[in-house]
């Protein structure tokens, strides 16, 4: 689950988006008010979780540390760094298709993507600072993943851009940047589709084996929110006549 920024892996590893740190246009008033209602939780859920994260990763008054720290090697790194670098590509996806259609399902739907996942990011990023921690890390992408048994993320082998489970090759960015209107958003249906799922599956390893109760928390949010936007995405494609999976390139 659930384009690509940087966490520490670039061009081959984990690289930055076309629209790293943007903010969106504002939608269409229309697109405002039909805003779908799982994109909404989740980043209520994120707002509502900021906060308390942020605390939890400083110092009480005699200037000690108020929790331990995750290592550099930990879950709790590891889930910051790739899911912030999976969230990116998100982004740059929802940017991409944002500017080739005038259809507002989609467009809305971007939007949501874009606000609620750029803010889940900046949290993360967060609270690594907040630890005293790197963005950038030389493991592999999803190795923390290993620790708790889910060896098909640990074991994804990254490939053309594609650095976790779900993320869209390079070749694909390229194919949907040249489509418009209704290609263009059964392409990014599709491919947000398996972004998702692989999103899903990696904050569900995390919550299995978390530490930090915020994070814990969002990764929670994260399953539930692009769980529901799975549910979603497959209606809206049908509604298009198209079905699920993407294209072979």
């Amino acid at each position: 689950m659930t384009a690509a920024e940087a966490n520490g892996h670039k061009a081959d590893g984990h690289g930055t988006g076309d629209h790293e740190d943007t903010v969106p246009d504002a939608a269409p008033a229309s697109s405002r008010r039909r805003i779908w209602w799982p994109a909404a939780l989740a980043a209520a859920l994120a707002l509502a979780l900021g906060v308390p994260a942020l605390v939890a990763g400083g110092t009480s008054a005699s200037g000690t540390s108020s929790l331990s720290v995750p290592a550099d090697d930990s879950p709790e790194a590891g889930f910051a760094r790739d899911m912030a670098t999976h969230h990116q590509q998100a982004v740059d996806l929802s940017f991409i298709v944002r500017d080739r259609t005038t259809d507002e399902p989609t467009r809305t739907l971007a939007f949501d993507i874009i606000n609620t996942q750029a803010n889940q990011r900046g949290m993360m990023m967060g609270w690594l600072d907040q630890w005293g921690l790197t963005q950038h890390s030389p493991a592999k992408p999803m190795a923390w993943m290993a620790m708790g048994g889910h060896g098909h993320g640990a074991d994804y082998q990254a490939h053309d851009g594609s650095l976790m489970p779900g993320m869209a090759t390079n070749t694909q960015l390229a194919k949907l940047r040249s489509l418009n209107g209704r290609e263009a958003e059964v392409f990014y249906l599709q491919l947000m589709l398996e972004h998702h799922k692989g999103g899903v599956e990696m904050a569900q390893g995390y919550v299995d084996m978390a530490h930090n109760e915020s994070e814990k928390r969002l990764a929670q949010s994260m399953v539930i929110g692009q769980t529901s936007e799975i549910g979603l995405i497959t209606d809206m494609l049908k509604d298009r006549g198209a079905a699920p999976g993407v294209p072979a390139s």
